[in-house]
């Protein structure tokens, strides 16, 4: 994560049942790091009482600061890792937000962005809502809190239906009380989210079933677009449909960088929908070549399978310090490039008067790609050729993925003629649209969302309601 790479905008963990609920939502959420650095937190019924717990900072560092009232039998837990996107790095914006509503204790995460955020906050703000956080998130509750009083009479789930209608974009959520957790995907099938249980008769809700692997869960199957699952007092777990799920629109950025390898997300494994990305770009732009290198981590896989499908030898050129702090928490641009070449280091030995084919997963405003570059040939690099697992990225995203403005992407800023000169490369090119989509196998091509690259939005957001989209 640096620079050069767009970034998600959270991670939900929801625990219901069973046994040792905090210790298994500690080890699933701990997997999910990689989508949100900047806070953590937990929502949990202890001794059925609804308790809240949440900071800026890691998992390991929110976790280790839960207070001793917390030492008691929980039953039910949601938990949320949190970059963002929409509403600004604040710890008053760190999730699960808890509210009273209407003799209801209430607490919600949530995974993507609404693109119609503004407008219900206009509309319900001259109602008279006051709001607490500036996420989108903190929408929701007030929209079932304007049906619950107005239609449904206490009946809280059938206000979050209502309330789950009015809404645009991409939501998967978790919400609980003291004795009910409920998950939630949108209709387009945005973003993951999976289901899974453990012999105790506990369940876990993951954003990627990678969370399932170290408390011992089995996985059982994703919340569907439109799905409503609910596990009630007694933890039997029931669907309810809110929506019809008319087109998917899953978010091919999962599987080109977002989700961890040992993830299956969208019913295809990352690891081998990752591989194919590298065999297929083998095969649509060859090279000749000493060595195929990867950009850790996330050129790995795509390196492996364009290692493979050339016959060119895998090597690693650039070693990764792990110890180095996340690079785009920190606010200064230039201190963030000194930490971007602190944390990959050249190997001379495996670079020096070779020809090297760079692999990389994207690039989005090419500012580390170029640094990156230029430190190989320093250490003697006799030619670098990149090849990226995707297409160029030319649009922005409204549906939880932190894009900068179109005008700072790479690809919208010089010509594809003089891309491989603007970074100093031998030659550049990128995996077609067609190709990326040919290797995930579980749903048809026309099932992911490629908005980023084709500008082909599943949803019209607000903001580009009002303009013509870009060419």
């Amino acid at each position: 994560m640096d620079l050069d790479k767009p970034h998600e905008e959270c991670g939900l963990c929801g625990v219901s049942g069973g046994e040792a609920a905090i210790e298994r939502i500690h080890m699933g959420l701990h997997t999910l790091q990689h989508r949100g650095q900047e806070a953590a937190g937990l929502m949990g019924s202890v001794d059925g009482e609804c308790r809240l717990h949440k900071d800026c900072g890691l998992v390991e560092q929110v976790f280790s600061r839960i207070p001793p009232s917390w030492h008691g039998r929980t039953s039910r837990a949601i938990s949320h890792v949190r970059y963002s996107t929409a509403g600004g790095s604040l710890s008053l914006n760190a999730q699960p937000i808890m509210v009273d509503m209407v003799g209801h204790r209430v607490g919600i995460a949530h995974n993507g962005t609404l693109c119609n955020a503004a407008s219900l906050r206009d509309e319900l703000q001259r109602e008279g809502a006051i709001f607490q956080t500036t996420t989108d998130t903190e929408l929701i509750l007030h929209l079932m809190a304007r049906s619950l009083m107005k239609h449904h009479n206490g009946l809280i789930w059938d206000a979050l239906e209502d309330s789950l209608k009015q809404l645009k974009g991409a939501f998967s959520l978790l919400l609980m009380t003291h004795d009910t957790m409920v998950a939630v995907r949108d209709p387009h099938g945005f973003r993951p989210l999976a289901i899974g249980d453990f012999d105790d008769g506990g369940y876990m809700v993951a954003s990627e079933t990678i969370a399932f692997n170290v408390p011992g869960a089995r996985y059982l199957r994703d919340v569907e677009p439109g799905e409503m699952v609910i596990w009630g007092p007694n933890n039997a777990m029931a669907s309810r449909r809110f929506a019809p799920c008319e087109k998917r629109a899953h978010c091919i950025f999962e599987h080109v960088y977002f989700a961890r390898p040992g993830s299956y997300v969208f019913g295809d494994s990352v690891y081998e929908v990752r591989k194919r990305m590298g065999r297929v770009l083998a095969q649509e732009s060859p090279v000749e070549a000493d060595v195929v290198m990867p950009i850790p981590d996330s050129g790995m896989y795509a390196a492996l399978g364009y290692a493979e499908e050339s016959g060119i030898p895998f090597d690693m050129g650039l070693s990764r310090n792990h110890y180095v702090g996340r690079t785009f928490i920190d606010p200064g641009l230039v201190s963030r490039r000194k930490l971007v070449t602190k944390k990959l280091q050249p190997i001379a030995e495996a670079i020096r008067g070779k020809r090297v084919c760079l692999i990389e997963d994207s690039i989005v405003r090419g500012s580390t790609c170029r640094a990156r570059v230029h430190t190989l040939r320093a250490v003697g690099a006799k030619e670098i050729h990149m090849r990226v697992s995707c297409p160029p990225h030319r649009h922005g995203c409204y549906f939880g993925i932190d894009f900068p403005e179109r005008e700072a992407l790479l690809a919208n800023k010089v010509a594809s003629d003089q891309l491989a000169r603007a970074l100093r490369l031998d030659s550049l090119a990128y995996l077609s649209r067609d190709g990326m989509l040919s290797c995930v196998k579980a749903f048809p091509p026309e099932a992911y969302c490629c908005a980023c690259f084709d500008g082909q939005y599943p949803v019209l957001p607000d903001q580009l309601a009002d303009s013509p989209l870009p060419e």
